[in-house]
């Protein structure tokens, strides 16, 4: 892993977009990739514990919701950080840029010790609420007592490696997010079964290898000689309020968006043990983890995008804007395109990686291509919704975020099952709310590309909605 990125990254406003693109979007998506792989990789050792495989992903499925809620607090953080710094950096606003990482440092801390001690006082009600049941309890509770011990290191690292990449050293980030999948599946196997830990066993191997990646990222920002760095002195954990409210309120997008799929989960959870028992919760766990290796290919795309949109939209480039927005938006659409021909086709095959249990396979299976029906149009919603957070307009970023999953999949969650009376009701569930939320994706999309194409560079974007 290479240090760089010394220099200030002028070239995101004067390199062509579609080059940019590559070198931006590419190690993202090797990243956020290998960091998907990285959440597989554990649940396909869980699930061929022997003897308690199937009871143990669906153990690791409860954990989900609260693993969410984690991540929802640290993207709360992270994202507005490394959005108003890719802005900042436009603006040639070195010094602001590094007060906005010194408040990402102390923010995350702070988090991060307040979500570990809330959830190890009240794991087991929490769990329980999350759907844990006797027999997935002892597995849920195992994996999350390590994983939240872990969380201040959790959200530190992953709010920092957003920032290496948004101040112009995205193959730095990328490097960082492989060594802690290498690294993972390295120990995975000698925690898991060689010591004999199980489960437990998979949680610690995640902590130490965050832990690893962390050490190297606060060594990065550690050196004076970058443009942006930290300070070596105690002027690191302080924090100016009023920039580090306007990085709340660029992050609550996402935030709301992951506390929203926290609530999902929840509901998701309650009705698939309600009509199907653990074995459904389980399915809905490999579900879960094959839709996000997709899912987080498009992500890579969005961070690719993150900087390049913000630094342009802080230069007021607004032609590059558009043309990053709409080549990331095919790309993205492609990818899960890919998604759903894998999900309709090969999801038999893609169960029985995590499991030899014949009923789990045959329930994940049937999740899995009814889930993914309309899978195709989900990257397109992503790098929307990820756009307007990119430009600061907070509002129609949080409504996007939000309306999938409050105003269209919850309903259907709680009502479609009890019609149907089966555990398909909230399979189906998916793939109504993707193509509800496509629309209202797709008009206000086509309202901001008229208002771009309006505008002609250097002209006060106030037109849009907002600056950040």
């Amino acid at each position: 892993m290479t240090g760089g990125g010394t220099s200030i990254p002028t070239e995101l406003g004067t390199k062509p977009i579609g080059a940019l693109i590559k070198q931006y979007a590419i190690p993202g998506i090797i990243a956020m990739t290998a960091s998907s792989l990285y959440n597989m990789v554990d649940s396909v050792y869980i699930g061929h514990i022997p003897d308690v495989g199937s009871l143990s992903i669906a153990g690791l499925a409860v954990t989900f919701p609260l693993m969410n809620i984690s991540t929802a607090f640290g993207t709360l953080v992270g994202v507005g950080a490394a959005t108003m710094i890719s802005v900042l950096l436009g603006q040639k606003n070195y010094g602001t840029a590094s007060k906005v990482l010194c408040n990402d440092v102390t923010l995350n801390i702070i988090t991060g010790i307040v979500f570990t001690l809330v959830t190890l006082l009240w794991m087991d009600p929490i769990l329980r609420f999350f759907g844990a049941s006797d027999a997935t309890l002892p597995f849920a509770r195992d994996y999350m007592t390590i994983i939240a011990i872990g969380n201040a290191v959790t959200h530190l690292y992953f709010g920092l490696n957003a920032i290496v990449r948004s101040s112009g050293n995205p193959k730095l980030a990328m490097g960082l997010t492989l060594f802690t999948v290498t690294s993972n599946a390295i120990l995975d196997p000698i925690f898991i079964f060689t010591l004999g830990m199980g489960i437990r066993g998979a949680a610690i191997a995640t902590v130490l290898c965050q832990c690893m990646a962390l050490a190297y990222t606060m060594r990065y920002f550690l050196n004076q000689k970058r443009f942006l760095h930290l300070p070596r002195s105690l002027k690191i954990f302080r924090v100016d309020w009023r920039i580090a409210m306007d990085s709340l309120a660029i992050g609550m997008g996402p935030f709301l968006m992951n506390l929203a799929s926290c609530i999902v989960v929840l509901f998701v959870n309650q009705q698939l043990g309600k009509w199907g028992g653990d074995m459904a919760i389980g399915a809905c766990g490999i579900v879960n983890r094959l839709s996000f290796l997709f899912i987080m290919i498009v992500m890579g795309f969005n961070q690719g995008m993150q900087p390049i949109a913000g630094y342009n939209y802080g230069a007021r480039q607004y032609a590059r804007v558009k043309e990053v927005y709409v080549k990331t938006a095919a790309w993205a659409s492609l990818v899960t395109f890919l998604g759903f021909i894998v999900s309709f086709f090969l999801s038999r095959q893609c169960a029985m990686i995590f499991t030899e249990d014949p009923l789990l396979v045959e329930k994940a299976s049937r999740g899995l291509r009814i889930t993914n029906a309309a899978f195709a149009i989900v990257g397109f919603q992503m790098v929307t919704t990820n756009l307007f957070q990119c430009l600061g307009m907070v509002k129609k970023s949080i409504f996007l975020s939000l309306s999938r999953q409050l105003l269209f999949l919850l309903p259907c969650i709680y009502l479609l099952p009890a019609l149907l009376e089966s555990e398909e009701g909230v399979w189906l569930s998916f793939p109504i709310s993707d193509t509800l939320s496509a629309i209202i994706t797709g008009a206000l999309a086509w309202n901001l590309l008229l208002k771009l194409g309006r505008l002609k560079d250097g002209d006060d974007p106030s037109i849009l909605g907002g600056q950040i």
